[in-house]
């Protein structure tokens, strides 16, 4: 898909969008005092949980699918622009410090490189060769996942993205906040999260980003908890990086076994602060040798390891 030169062709696109529709009983929301705007606002935002829920099968179809590819090796890659393309990079970049993944397993891609971070970069969101000469960086395979993000649904890069990944094999996913859009029809699994026109028209930063944030944040953790990257709801992959996260690791073998300060020190200190492998240690009453070995055979999930061994206490 390439972009439209028609400037004319271009506006009559994008009349027909939920998210870009005008609301004409806003027209003087700049009079209102700012405790209203603020209710306003907030009402807005209530909506988006109840046009996330409408789409929890699809969701749940995609995140079963991506942790298929990704137990055999494969990538969880974004490619979005702008707003889309930055929340894709957010949530990337937020996986090795809580699920303990290489940083290559998770990528953001936004349309102009990490500039667009911070600014805008012309035209970037409008080519579609652009999508594909980054994927094409990155090597994607058949087992790699590309998630394209787009609150219109038509943006050139994201759909771009999701033609170029499909065409090699790999799984591809197409989010969007409005129904019927071409990023969906490209993709194996569309994901339309319509949340209807925002306070202020056109700014999809707003409940679109705000929906766009939470399927991510499904996308990721769910796909981690079916990874084993989780014990219950403990996040027992967390990499310890800092204070914060080691006192945090402290506290989840604590909960996951009910052992006292010492032994939670002595079994981190046994398996270099592993937490997965200091809750093994510990209830199974194993050395932290052993403990990895355990967890190496099960892929990584500390259920399996645990299978006929005692049962947690607590």
């Amino acid at each position: 898909m390439t972009s439209t030169s028609n400037p004319r062709e271009l506006q009559a696109q994008l009349e027909t969008l939920t998210t870009e529709a005008f609301r004409p009983e806003l027209a003087d929301i700049d009079r209102l005092p700012t405790l209203d705007i603020a209710r306003l606002m907030n009402g807005e935002d209530a909506s988006v949980p109840a046009a996330v829920s409408r789409q929890l099968p699809r969701i749940a179809a995609a995140i079963d699918a991506i942790a298929e590819r990704m137990a055999r090796g494969g990538r969880l890659i974004y490619a979005g622009a702008g707003t889309a393309g930055r929340l894709g990079v957010l949530d990337a970049s937020e996986c090795p410090p809580t699920f303990n993944t290489d940083p290559a397993q998770v990528v953001g891609l936004i349309a102009g490189g990490p500039e667009a971070l911070v600014t805008s970069v012309e035209g970037a969101e409008d080519s579609a060769e652009l999508a594909r000469a980054d994927l094409d960086g990155l090597a994607v395979t058949a087992v790699d996942t590309v998630v394209g993000v787009s609150a219109s649904g038509r943006t050139p890069y994201a759909v771009g993205a999701v033609e170029h990944a499909r065409a090699e094999g790999a799984l591809t996913v197409g989010l969007s906040c409005n129904a019927d859009s071409a990023l969906a029809a490209a993709a194996d699994h569309g994901i339309e999260v319509v949340v209807g026109p925002e306070l202020l028209t056109g700014s999809t930063r707003l409940k679109a980003g705000t929906a766009q944030k939470l399927v991510l944040n499904m996308l990721s953790t769910i796909t981690m908890i079916r990874l084993g990257k989780t014990y219950g709801n403990l996040m027992v992959d967390v990499r310890a990086s800092n204070e914060k996260l080691r006192a945090r690791s402290r506290r989840i073998v604590a909960l996951a076994t009910g052992a006292d300060e010492r032994e939670v020190e002595e079994a981190l200190a046994a398996t270099d602060g592993e937490v997965k492998n200091a809750i093994l240690t510990i209830l199974a009453d194993v050395d932290g040798p052993t403990a990895a070995r355990l967890l190496a055979e099960s892929g990584g999930h500390l259920r399996a390891a645990l299978s006929g061994g005692p049962a947690p206490r607590g």
